[in-house]
């Protein structure tokens, strides 16, 4: 099977949160799920970051912006995360 640019994303960003350290896991979507939520959360020293992984020319659906909206209107941290580096910032702040 081959992967997708944004299948390649998500692995880049696991691996690179693993590296940092970073407590992190995927959200699981499907039936009765939140519809928009992100593809992964990571959590290190009480910072909290809602990752949503896009391939080079992916956009944001309505329901998931609808959820940064959320997310981001409650002092969360929404990284929509084309490439490790998205995240990868955050380890600086």
């Amino acid at each position: 099977m081959k992967k997708t640019s944004e299948n390649l994303v998500k692995k880049q960003i696991k691996d690179c949160l693993n590296i940092m350290g970073w407590f992190h896991f995927p959200i699981t979507q499907g039936f009765g799920s939140f519809k928009g939520i992100c593809d992964r959360i990571a959590i290190k020293k009480g910072k909290v970051l809602f990752i949503e992984c896009k391939g080079p020319n992916g956009k944001l659906t309505l329901h998931q912006e609808r959820f940064k909206k959320y997310i981001k209107m409650h002092g969360g941290i929404y990284v929509e995360a084309r490439s490790y580096e998205d995240v990868a910032k955050y380890e600086k702040d």
